[in-house]
């Protein structure tokens, strides 16, 4: 088992109703005045928006809104909050909306005090100062609630990149399962496999550290099951409740300890797809990607996964597991290959060439172009 350090500044308040807290949290913080960062309008149909605003002003705090922000956040969307931060002379960030509204959020509160917030991407720029981020989770996915990290795109170059700091930590972020209920299918799958991704990207890279690998196992399972149960009843709150705090525990620091910080391989790749057509949903591609990468390098390394197939999927070779892991998707409804993405054979070269500009690709096997081309013609 590696050796770790473990750090988790934030505080969750998870369950029905716990949006009215927001305001008294913020207040004691010593916010007086925030930008209300959201997506495209969802949280005005299911309730969020009102009770939100509510809890603001029993607080006294004033807010200004700032909407739009797209699922794959961008550049462009960023320094456009930055700027109207600046120019309100804000406080705080509220993120209210799922992992794209919130690294946006982070985004902000760390651009605010650079010259330009992509010299943070690039290692410019180091983050010294942060505005502070509070969130309401609407959609479950990306454990963005709850670590210091954000991915945003930078559409005119291709690159859809990250940037962490223990500053990015929300200081409160508030669960609310209910609010998740009016959530299409899809997008309640598109969470559950980016949430299991998290997970995959730790659970192959030692298997010494056995609690952690224990609590990873038992949170896959968890994830599966609740998804399956959600498909039968979208409103199971039990289900709920459960998958949003198995998503946020997926990539919050305790899903990774002692993994040796994980490969994370995979999302270098899928935020490849993202970047050729931002349409894509980063959970849908990641869905077809890890498959594919679990079927190249176990060909390699079958005894690296023989922990996940067991304790995973009850079975006793990679070979079943995975199968049952791409039937499971199938049965979601997603994507299983980059044909059902949307994705040519004749743009597998350009998907290369993007992936190549990352800074290293994978640590399991730290691939090469050729390895690329041949792991993308695997997940075709």
């Amino acid at each position: 088992m590696d050796s770790f350090s473990f750090y988790n500044p934030t505080r969750i308040h998870l369950g029905s109703g716990m949006i009215k807290v927001l305001g008294q949290e913020m207040s004691g913080a010593g916010v007086r005045k925030c930008l209300f960062v959201a997506g495209g309008g969802s949280i005005r149909q299911n309730s969020v928006h009102t009770q939100v605003c509510e809890s603001l002003k029993a607080s006294q705090i004033d807010w200004i809104e700032a909407w739009g922000v797209q699922a794959n956040p961008t550049l462009e969307k960023s320094r456009e909050l930055i700027e109207v931060a600046r120019q309100e002379n804000v406080d705080s960030i509220l993120a209210v909306g799922g992992g794209s509204v919130i690294d946006s959020a982070k985004a902000t509160a760390a651009g605010f005090f650079l010259d330009d917030v992509w010299n943070a991407f690039t290692g410019k720029e180091r983050i010294n100062k942060a505005l502070p981020v509070f969130t309401v989770l609407t959609l479950s996915a990306t454990g963005s609630e709850m670590n210091g990290t954000a991915v945003i795109t930078n559409t005119e170059e291709r690159k859809k990149w990250g940037i962490g700091s223990p500053l990015l930590y929300p200081k409160v972020s508030i669960i609310d399962p209910s609010v998740q209920c009016s959530l299409p299918f899809k997008q309640t799958v598109n969470g559950a496999l980016d949430a299991m991704a998290h997970i995959l990207e730790y659970i192959f890279m030692d298997e010494t550290a056995a609690a952690t690998l224990a609590v990873d196992a038992a949170l896959l399972r968890t994830i599966a099951e609740m998804t399956d149960r959600l498909k039968e009843n979208s409103c199971d709150l039990a289900a709920r409740a459960n998958l949003a705090w198995s998503a946020t525990l997926a990539l919050n620091g305790i899903s990774g300890a002692g993994l040796q910080g994980g490969d994370w391989a995979c999302h270098t790749i899928e935020h490849s797809f993202s970047a050729l057509n931002p349409r894509i949903a980063h959970g849908e591609g990641l869905g077809v990607i890890f498959p594919a990468w679990i079927e190249y390098v176990s060909e390699r390394q079958p005894e690296r996964f023989l922990h996940w197939a067991r304790n995973v999927w009850s079975a006793d070779s990679v070979a079943l597991a995975l199968r049952r892991f791409r039937d499971k998707i199938a049965s979601w409804g997603s994507a299983t290959s980059l044909r059902d993405l949307g994705i040519r054979e004749s743009d597998l070269g350009e998907l290369r060439d993007i992936i190549m500009q990352s800074r290293g690709v994978g640590r399991i096997v730290k691939f090469a172009a050729g390895e690329i081309e041949a792991l993308l013609m695997l997940a075709f």
